[in-house]
């Protein structure tokens, strides 16, 4: 038995600032319903879901307005009563244009659930199981949009002895699963139980990083009054202690090798909102149409956790927050190690949302960049182990194909690198931008010899 050390970590990594008392004590409080919603088909990793329904239909909240596009792919669900106004091209956190289904709402509708729970899920075969996971339309919302069904489905010759469940939240500023774990900690032990049924996991880690004492405290509480094998681990507060490979070295003292999974390594990674979102599926029929979302940073005048609709447009809910400050500068959806700088407000909330940053100009600072003075504080920053230094110069030269032979692939895209730069060096940009055109490159070498 592993037992609760908060002394539990990985190797490496780094220890930025935590800015969690700005919400870490607001209750999770319900965003009011808006005038239109906003729903890229495009949601999560994999192939985008398609449109079953079309400009001038009638929708009820909760019903199904896209079906999966592919295995790797998930259903989307109304998020309101209202009327589908058009599906057309919008700007998406990307970046990119993508179509979207635009929802106005009906303003007379008392938006409630009527809603018809699917079979038990004690009832269902593994393969059932999977399919209604698929169905709800739940992703991993730790922010990476994994379609959930994808990871439950065990490939034939593959075991999971253990279930990890991720309530570190190491991202600065961000408090939402830290909140969830403290309100919903019953849904989460619920949604536990439902994919234990299915997995048989030996044994089930809840990890959850030692500044959130209070969540700690409640999960251990709820989950000694059940049966399961689970246990839950404080771990050491450091950067990126939530990535799913560093949460199975912390608590199993095992590395997943170059190239492999954790389901390689016999375990199954899950975030503890995306377990939430089971037991609202299966016990209320609610599938994936709302999240919580962390609304913080220092240039916004209410911070807040929010309970918000997929498809609501940033703007309404950073005004419903009291708006911005006068020095607001810089708009993030995510936190400020791994989230995506927006240019706009306009942009909807989707189920990868995890937080809404607003930082100051105080804070954002634009660093003149110099060439690497090879002091190695990248090298021992990174958590898997790379060489974001040796990466950095490849990428500068076009190397790509050296790049991949030094591992880049296994870049998570943490910005350990880059936060401890001191040449100010865009090392994740650089990486990201180069496995883009890696992956376009080996998409048409298939092309050719297909």
């Amino acid at each position: 038995m592993l037992g609760i050390d908060s002394n539990m970590t990985f190797s490496h990594g780094i220890h930025p600032e935590e800015y969690k008392e700005f919400t870490s004590s607001c209750p999770i409080e319900r965003m009011p319903f808006v005038e239109e919603y906003v729903l890229p088909l495009s949601q999560h990793i994999g192939a985008p879901c398609k449109p079953i329904v079309k400009k001038g239909d009638v929708v009820k909240r909760g019903q199904m307005i896209a079906e999966a596009g592919g295995f790797v792919s998930v259903a989307m669900h109304a998020p309101v009563d209202g009327v589908v106004t058009g599906i057309e091209l919008t700007e998406t956190p990307s970046g990119q244009m993508a179509p979207a289904i635009r929802i106005r709402t009906d303003a007379f509708s008392t938006q409630q659930f009527h809603l018809t729970p699917p079979k038990a899920p004690e009832e269902m075969t593994v393969k059932e199981f999977v399919s209604s996971v698929q169905q709800a339309g739940i992703v991993g919302l730790g922010g990476a949009a994994f379609p959930a069904h994808v990871k439950f489905a065990i490939p034939e010759g593959k075991t999971c002895r253990y279930i990890m469940l991720n309530g570190c939240e190491c991202e600065p500023f961000l408090t939402s699963d830290h909140r969830t774990m403290v309100e919903q900690a019953d849904a989460i032990v619920d949604g536990i139980a439902i994919l234990q049924h299915h997995i048989r996991a030996e044994k089930i880690f809840i990890g959850i990083e030692a500044n959130k004492p209070d969540a700690i405290a409640e999960m251990t509480r709820k989950i000694a009054a059940t049966a399961l094998p689970a246990e839950v681990v404080s771990l050491k507060v450091k950067y990126p202690q939530g990535a799913e490979k560093m949460l199975l070295t912390a608590i199993l003292g095992k590395e997943v090798p170059s190239g492999k999974l954790p389901l390689d390594m016999e375990a199954l990674v899950s975030n503890i909102s995306t377990i939430a979102a089971l037991s609202h599926w299966f016990r209320k029929g609610i599938p994936l149409v709302e999240r919580v979302v962390t609304v913080t940073g220092t240039a916004i005048n209410r911070p807040s956790n929010l309970l918000v609709p997929i498809g609501t447009s940033m703007r309404e809910v950073v005004d419903f927050c009291g708006g911005l400050k006068d020095d607001a500068c810089r708009i993030l959806l995510g936190g400020p190690m791994m989230g995506m700088v927006q240019k706009s407000l306009n942009i909807p909330v989707v189920k990868g949302t995890s937080g809404i940053l607003i930082l100051t100009d105080k804070e954002v600072r634009s660093l003149d960049e110099y060439s690497c003075i090879r002091c190695g504080k990248c090298v021992d920053a990174c958590p898997i182990h790379l060489n974001p230094s040796l990466l950095g110069l490849l990428a500068k030269k076009g190397l790509w194909e050296e790049m991949e032979e030094n591992h880049l692939f296994d870049c998570f895209e943490c910005g350990s690198c880059s936060f401890v730069c001191p040449s100010a060096i865009p090392l994740v940009q650089s990486f990201r931008v180069s496995k883009g055109l890696l992956r376009e490159r080996m998409a048409r070498e298939k092309a050719k010899a297909a």
